[in-house]
C-alpha cells in the first residue's frame, strides 16, 4: 500500500508509540536526524542532571563524598552494576561498572586464559571489532605465544558468521573463546545460548563482547551460563563519550583471583586495612582495579533510570519496528539507486541498526551530514543507520530515507571525496 510510504503513515506510527514520551527526555537537534546512536548515544536530561549531582557532591562533601550523599562514590560501581544487571539478565552481584571495554577484556582474559597442555589457543572471529583482536594478541604475547595461537573463524560473505563454523572450530586446542554478541558492522546477533552450551560441552570457557547489544536487545547471561562478558556504556546506554564500561562475571567464579588485581579489587570491608595481601571481593567487584572514575560514571545514574522505566523488552520491540520500517522504506524508495541492505532481515538475528552498502558510501555519508542526517560510515563501503527506540521517531526514519533518496537521485554526493573522515 502506497500510504505506508507517506509522512502521514509515519506520524500514525508515532501516535501509537508507547515509548514516545521518552523522546522529550533527550537533547535533540530538531533541524536534523540523529542515526548514530550505536556509536554514541545522545545526552538525556537525566544523565545531565546526575552528572551535575555528582559534581555537586564533590563540591559539598569533599572527601566525605565517598560515603555521604545520595550516591556515595565508594559503592557507586556496585550500585550501578546492580541496576544494569537486569539489562543483561544477570544477578545483581554479577555485574560491576568499571574500566573501559578493552581494559575489561584484558582483565578477563588475563584471568581466564590459562593455557595448559595442547589447549593453548584462543578462538575469536574475523568480523569482530579490532580492539578485541588487539587485546587477544597482546594477551597471547604476554603468555609467550604468537599470533598463530589466535584462531579466527572466517565469514563466507564478509557480513555474517555461521554458528556451525564457530562450533566446529571449538577443538581440543582451544583454551578460551571470546566472541561478539552482535557484529558491529552487519548487526547480526549470534546465538549466545547455543554457543555457550557448545563451549561448555567441550570444557571451554566462553565470554562475549556486548558493546553493540547492551541497551538494544535483551540478554539472559546467567540463565545461559555465560562465563563472562564486557561492554561499553556510551552507545545504546547513552552514558556519554568515554563513560565507564561494565563487565559480567558468572557467580560460579566468585572468589577467583583476578588476573589484574588492584586496590578496588578488595573486599569493601577490608580495603582500608591496607594489607599487602589482597582479599578480593566475593562478587564481580573483584574485577575492578583502581579508583572508580566518579565523574565519568555519573551520567549513567540518570541514563539507566530511563531503561528501568521503559523496560528492555519494550525497547527491543520498538527497535525492531523502527528498523523494519526503515528497511521497507529503503527497498521501496531506493531500489534503483544501488543501495543494498546487508543486515539480517529476521528479528532473531538482527540487532539495533540497519546496515547498507554502496560503492560511494563515504561520499554519501558526507552528503547526509550536510543535510543534518548523522549516519555512521564503515570502510570500505558501509553505512550504519541506527534508529534508537528511546529517542528516534518513525518520522525520523521517514525523513532519513527521503533525504537519502534525494541525495542519490541528484547525485549530491559527487561533491565530496570518497574517503572517510578521521572519525567516521
Amino acid at each position: 500500500m502506497t500510504e505506508k510510504f507517506t509522512r502521514e503513515y509515519a506520524r500514525s506510527l508515532d501516535a501509537k508509540d508507547e515509548l514516545r514520551k521518552y523522546r522529550d527526555e533527550f537533547y535533540l537537534n530538531n533541524d536534523g536526524v540523529y542515526m548514530d546512536g550505536n556509536s554514541l548515544g545522545l545526552m538525556s536530561k537525566r544523565a545531565e542532571q546526575s552528572a551535575f549531582d555528582l559534581l555537586n557532591s564533590w563540591k559539598k562533601y569533599g572527601i566525605d563524598g565517598w560515603t555521604e550523599g545520595e550516591h556515595p562514590w565508594y559503592f557507586l560501581s556496585e550500585s550501578l552494576g546492580e541496576k544494569m544487571s537486569e539489562l543483561v539478565g544477570a544477578k545483581k552481584d554479577e555485574v560491576i561498572v568499571t574500566g573501559s571495554t578493552t581494559v575489561n577484556l584484558h582483565h578477563l582474559v588475563s584471568t581466564f586464559y590459562q593455557p595448559e597442555g595442547k589447549r593453548t589457543k584462543i578462538l575469536a572471529d574475523s568480523l569482530t571489532f579490532p580492539t578485541d583482536i588487539y587485546a587477544l594478541k597482546a594477551q597471547l604475547k604476554l603468555k609467550g605465544y604468537d599470533d598463530s595461537h589466535l584462531v579466527q573463524v572466517q565469514s563466507e560473505d564478509g557480513q555474517f558468521l555461521k554458528e556451525e563454523d564457530i562450533i566446529e572450530a571449538m577443538t581440543d586446542e582451544i583454551a578460551l573463546i571470546v566472541l561478539p554478541s552482535v557484529l558491529y558492522r552487519s548487526g547480526q546477533i549470534l546465538d549466545m545460548k547455543r554457543l555457550t552450551e557448545a563451549a561448555h560441552e567441550r570444557n571451554i570457557k566462553i565470554g562475549f563482547d556486548l558493546c553493540h547489544s547492551v541497551g538494544s536487545i535483551p540478554h539472559e547471561l546467567h540463565e545461559w551460563d555465560v562465563d563472562f562478558a564486557f561492554w561499553c556504556t556510551y552507545k545504546h546506554l547513552n552514558g556519554g563519550p568515554g563513560s565507564v564500561a561494565a563487565l559480567y562475571l558468572n557467580e560460579k567464579f566468585f572468589g577467583v583471583s583476578p588476573g589484574l588485581a588492584g586496590w578496588f579489587s578488595s573486599d569493601k570491608e577490608k580495603q582500608f586495612d591496607m594489607d599487602h595481601t589482597l582479599t578480593p571481593a566475593q562478587t564481580a567487584g573483584a574485577f575492578q582495579i583502581g579508583t572508580p572514575h566518579v565523574l565519568s560514571v555519573a551520567p549513567l545514574i540518570g541514563a539507566l533510570e530511563l531503561f528501568h522505566e521503559a523496560g528492555i523488552e519494550n525497547v527491543r520491540k520498538k527497535s525492531l519496528q523502527l528498523t523494519d520500517y526503515m528497511m521497507e522504506l529503503i527497498e521501496h524508495e531506493l531500489k534503483d539507486d544501488g543501495i543494498v541492505i546487508c543486515n539480517p532481515k529476521n528479528h532473531e538475528q538482527r540487532g539495533g541498526h540497519v546496515y547498507v552498502e554502496h560503492p560511494e558510501a563515504a561520499r554519501i555519508c558526507k552528503a547526509l551530514k550536510m543535510q543534518k542526517v548523522i549516519p555512521d560510515f564503515r570502510t570500505p563501503s558501509g553505512i550504519r543507520l541506527a534508529p534508537v527506540a528511546l529517542y528516534n521517531s518513525f518520522e525520523d526514519v521517514y525523513d532519513c530515507v527521503q533525504i537519502l533518496k534525494t541525495i542519490m537521485e541528484e547525485k549530491r554526493y559527487n561533491q565530496f571525496e570518497n574517503e572517510r573522515n578521521i572519525v567516521s
